[in-house]
C-alpha cells in the first residue's frame, strides 16, 4: 500500500507504495516504458552532467538535449546501473571521472536483486534493466504490450497505488528531487507483486528536470512484514481498547450476577472464544456462575462439587498462575482423571485463569476454543489480564451480595412479616429502602389488631439511616405494638412509646403517627408525633390532607402529653400514612411532594371487577413506582394504606359498644362524637341530639358515682316491613356498683341531680336491670320508619 514520502534518499518510480501522477510539462509527464536505450550524442551524459537538486545555482550554458529516435520493444540494458546512477551514489555530486564507476556497483545490485530504471521525462521513454523488468513483472506477453510511456507503467499499478505514484512523481520532477514508495502491481492472470522504488529527478545545463533514475526491488516479503506489524499494531490497540471497555463494563456490574453476565458476553478481539466459564469457590467446591457456548449437562458434573486435585482449575487455583493447555493430547497426558468429562464438550484448546482477590483465590475463568491453538505472550497477556479484572469485581459483587443480604434480613425482622387481616378494612403496604448503602433504616409500618375488633395503624421513621438506626426501630416497634394491643388509647400508646425511647437512652429520637380505626363505624383516632398528617382518599375520587394534632418526636420529652384528632370515613375511602421519604427529595420540598401525592392518589382506579387484583394493591404500586423512578430520592420510604370496606351493604354495623375507664371525663366527649356518627350512618339522624344528651347523662352518672369502669353500649332494631319498619333505638351503660340511681328534684340553683328527670322526660322508654354484680341503666328510643 502506498504510503508518504520518506526521508531524502535516492528515489524511483517502483515499490509498494504508490506512485505520483504524470508531470504536465509539454512532453515532460509521468515516467515513460522502462526501457534500455542507445545513448544520443546530443544529449548528455548523466556520468558526466553535475546533477540537479531543488533551489537556484549556476550551470554553464548548453544546447537542449534533442530527441532520440523512440524503439518499439523494450530491451534490458544491463549497463544502466554503471551509466545512469553515478549521481544517486555520489548524492548528487559528480564523479571524479566520466568513466570511473565503481566495479562492484553492478555485482551488488545483482546480489541483492536489485533493478535499475531510467525515465527520460522530456521523450516520457522510460528503461530498465532486466531485473528491474523482472521485478515490475514485464515478461512474456506483458513486455509486448508495453509502450514505454508513463501512462502504460501506471497501468500495471494496483488502482488504489497509482494516484500516489504519480503525486509524488510530480512532485519530484517539480522539486528536482527525489521521491520513493511502495506500490502493487497487477499481472495480466491478476497476480499481484509488492515492489518499492526510489528515485532521483536529474536537471539538464538550463535548470530543468531533463530524466528520473534509481532502483527497484521486490518488496513483497518486506510489505508483509510491514502489513502484519500494522495489523498487530491494529490488533494490540483493539486488545487495549477491550481492555478499558471491559475495565468499564465489570466496574458497573453491581451483583455477581451483573458480572457473569458482562464476562460471558465480552467479545475477545482476535482471541474470539468458543466456551467461556465463570465460577467461584467456596469451601472448596465450585459454583458455575455463568457460562457460553456451553450445554448445561456438560458444566452440571462440575458445579457445587469439590474439583479433583488433577483438574487444571484445581492447579490454577493452588498455584495462583493461568494453565494454558493447547492440545487436546496436552490435556489428555497432564490431566487423565478428568479427561473423559472434559472431552464431552468437543474443545481443543483451553486457559484457566484463577481470580485471585485480595491475595484469597474466590473463582476462575475458563476460556476454550473449538480448535487447538498455542496462545502467544500477547493473548497470555491479555487473558491474564482479564482474569485480574474479573477477579477484582467479583470480589466487589459479592461484598455488595452480602451485604444487602444482610440488610434485607435485617429489614425483613424489623418489619411484619404479613399485615394481619381484619374484617371490614383492607390494607396495603410498601417498603423501599434507599438508593445506596446498605438499604436498611428506620423507617416501619405496623398493623395491630385491637380489643373490639379494632385496627391500629403505626407509620414511623427512628432518626438515622444505619443498623443502629434499624435496630432502635426494631426495639420501638415492638413496644408501641404491645402498648396498643393492651388496650390503651392513642394517646396514652403514644406517650407510652416516647417515654420508652428517652429511657432507652439512644441519644435518637423518632417521628411517628398512630391511627386507632374504628372498624365498625369507619371513625379514626390519630395521634401524630412530629410526623407527616395522614391523606385520606375521598369515595368521589379527591384527596386530601387531614390536619391532626401534633406533638413533639418520640424521646424527646418524657412527659409529652399527646392530643387525639378524630375523622370518620365513608365505605370505600382510604387512608394513607407514609414517611417523608415519599414526599422529600433533593429539588422538592415538602409542599410540593405532597401535593404530588394527593395527585397520585386522586388518580381514577379500575373498579374491583374489572382490575385483575384488588384496587387498593394497584394504588400502593402507582405511589411506589412513582416514588423508585425519581433520581433524587435518597432516603427510605415506608407506606401504608388502609380502606375501609364497611359491613355488607354499605350499612354500618348497628352496635356501638366503649368502655369508659373510671374518672375519664374525656372519654365521655368522644363516646358522644361516635354515637352522633353511628346514628348518621344507621340512617336515624333524629335521635341524635336526644340520644347524645341522654347518654351523656348515664355515662356520667355511672363513672361520678362509682368506682370501677363503665360500658357503653347502643343499638338500633328495626320493626319487620310488615309491621311498618319502625326504628327503635336501645342504649345501655353497664356498672358494676348496687348502689342505684335516685330521682331528685333540684332546686333552681343546683348545678346537678336532673339526670333521671332528663331521661324520665325525653326518653320513650326506661329503667334500671340488676345485673350478678352491679347494674344496667337504659332507655330507647322510637322514631318512624325508614
Amino acid at each position: 500500500m502506498p504510503t508518504e514520502p520518506e526521508s531524502p534518499g535516492p528515489a524511483l518510480p517502483s515499490g509498494a507504495s504508490a506512485v505520483e501522477p504524470r508531470v504536465t510539462e509539454p512532453r515532460t509527464a509521468e515516467p515513460r516504458a522502462v526501457q534500455p536505450r542507445t545513448p544520443d550524442p546530443r544529449t548528455p551524459d548523466p556520468r558526466t552532467a553535475e546533477p540537479r537538486t531543488a533551489g537556484p545555482r549556476t550551470v554553464e550554458p548548453r544546447p537542449p538535449a534533442q530527441p532520440t529516435r523512440r524503439t518499439s520493444s523494450l530491451r534490458p540494458s544491463p549497463s544502466l546501473a554503471a551509466a545512469r546512477l553515478a549521481p544517486v551514489l555520489s548524492g548528487g555530486l559528480p564523479p571524479s571521472s566520466a568513466d570511473t564507476m565503481p566495479d562492484w556497483l553492478e555485482p551488488a545490485m545483482a546480489a541483492n536483486g536489485i533493478g535499475s530504471f531510467d525515465w527520460d521525462i522530456r521523450r516520457d521513454v522510460l528503461e530498465g534493466d532486466q531485473r528491474a523488468c523482472t521485478i515490475i513483472g514485464l515478461e512474456g506477453p506483458a513486455l509486448g504490450r508495453f509502450d514505454r510511456t508513463a501512462d502504460s507503467f501506471l497501468a500495471l499499478l494496483h488502482p488504489e497505488d497509482a494516484p500516489v505514484v504519480r503525486r509524488r512523481v510530480e512532485r519530484a520532477v517539480a522539486e528536482l528531487g527525489q521521491c520513493g514508495a511502495y506500490y502493487r502491481t497487477v499481472g495480466p492472470n491478476g497476480s499481484m507483486r509488492a515492489v518499492r522504488f526510489r528515485g532521483r529527478v536529474l536537471a539538464d545545463a538550463f535548470g530543468r528536470a531533463s530524466r528520473m533514475v534509481g532502483f527497484v526491488w521486490d518488496a513483497t516479503v518486506e510489505l508483509h512484514k510491514r502489513d502484519r506489524a500494522d495489523r498487530m499494531a491494529l490488533l494490540r490497540e483493539e486488545r487495549s481498547r477491550f481492555i478499558k471497555e471491559a475495565a468499564r463494563a465489570l466496574s458497573e456490574a453491581v451483583t455477581v450476577r451483573d458480572v457473569a453476565r458482562v464476562f460471558t458476553e465480552l467479545p475477545l478481539p482476535g482471541l474470539p472464544p468458543d466456551g467461556l466459564v465463570l465460577a467461584s469457590f467456596e469451601a472448596g467446591r465450585a459454583q458455575i456462575l455463568g457460562a457460553s457456548g456451553y450445554h448445561f449437562e456438560t458444566l452440571a458434573v462440575w458445579d457445587r462439587t469439590v474439583l479433583p486435585a488433577g483438574h487444571p482449575a484445581a492447579e490454577a487455583l493452588r498455584h495462583r498462575a493461568p494453565v494454558f493447555v493447547a492440545t487436546r493430547e496436552e490435556f489428555r497426558g497432564r490431566y487423565p482423571d478428568v479427561w473423559e468429562q472434559t472431552s464431552r464438550s468437543g474443545r481443543g484448546s483451553w486457559a484457566y485463569l484463577p481470580l485471585v482477590a485480595s491475595g484469597r483465590a474466590i473463582g476462575v475463568c475458563v476460556v476454550s476454543f473449538d480448535d487447538e491453538r498455542e496462545l502467544d505472550a500477547d493473548e497470555r497477556t491479555l487473558l491474564s489480564t482479564l482474569g485480574g479484572l474479573v477477579a477484582q469485581s467479583l470480589a466487589r459483587a459479592r461484598l455488595h451480595d452480602a451485604e444487602h443480604e444482610l440488610a434485607a434480613g435485617l429489614q425483613r425482622v424489623m418489619l411484619p412479616r404479613t399485615v394481619p387481616s381484619v374484617s371490614g378494612v383492607t390494607t396495603a403496604v410498601r417498603y423501599l429502602a434507599a438508593g445506596s448503602g446498605l438499604q436498611i433504616g428506620g423507617d416501619w409500618y405496623d398493623v395491630v389488631p385491637l380489643p373490639g375488633g379494632h385496627v391500629g395503624l403505626v407509620i414511623g421513621d427512628v432518626q438515622g439511616h444505619d443498623v443502629h438506626a434499624a435496630g432502635i426501630m426494631g426495639q420501638l416497634r415492638i413496644a408501641l405494638r404491645a402498648y396498643a394491643a393492651e388496650g390503651h388509647p392513642p394517646a396514652a400508646v403514644m406517650a407510652r412509646a416516647s417515654r420508652f425511647l428517652a429511657d432507652l437512652d439512644t441519644d435518637h429520637f423518632a417521628t411517628c403517627t398512630y391511627a386507632e380505626v374504628n372498624v365498625d363505624y369507619g371513625v379514626v383516632y390519630a395521634v401524630r408525633a412530629g410526623h407527616l398528617d395522614p391523606v385520606v382518599r375521598r369515595a368521589d375520587g379527591t384527596a386530601a390532607v387531614v390536619p391532626v394534632a401534633g406533638g413533639l418526636p418520640l424521646g424527646i420529652d418524657p412527659d409529652q402529653e399527646y392530643r387525639v384528632t378524630r375523622f370518620s370515613l365513608d365505605p370505600g375511602e382510604t387512608v394513607l400514612l407514609c414517611t417523608d421519604g415519599l414526599v422529600e427529595a433533593r429539588g422538592m420540598d415538602l409542599d410540593e411532594g405532597v401535593a404530588r401525592l394527593t395527585r397520585a392518589l386522586a388518580r381514577p382506579l379500575p373498579s374491583a371487577a374489572e382490575a385483575a387484583r384488588d384496587p387498593l394493591e394497584e394504588l400502593a404500586d402507582r405511589i411506589a413506582s412513582q416514588a423508585a423512578d425519581s433520581s433524587e430520592r435518597e432516603d427510605d420510604i415506608a407506606l401504608l394504606l388502609l380502606r375501609w370496606d364497611g359491613p355488607a351493604g354499605g350499612l354500618a354495623a348497628q352496635q356501638l359498644r366503649r368502655r369508659i375507664g373510671q374518672a375519664d371525663l374525656a372519654r365521655v366527649a368522644e363516646v358522644r362524637a361516635e354515637l352522633r356518627d353511628a346514628l348518621r350512618r344507621w340512617g336515624v339522624a333524629e335521635f341524635i341530639d336526644t340520644a347524645e344528651l341522654l347518654s351523656s347523662e348515664l355515662v356520667t352518672n355511672a363513672i361520678r358515682h362509682t368506682d370501677r369502669d363503665a360500658m357503653f353500649t347502643a343499638r338500633l332494631y328495626r320493626e319487620p316491613e310488615a309491621d311498618g319498619g319502625r326504628a327503635r333505638l336501645r342504649v345501655e351503660v353497664e356498672d358494676e356498683s348496687d348502689l342505684w340511681p335516685t330521682r331528685r328534684t333540684p332546686g333552681e340553683q343546683a348545678s346537678s341531680g336532673r339526670g333521671l328527670m332528663l331521661v324520665e322526660a325525653l326518653a320513650d322508654a326506661w329503667g334500671v336491670e340488676p345485673r350478678g354484680s352491679g347494674k344496667r341503666m337504659w332507655f330507647e328510643l322510637s322514631g318512624a320508619a325508614a
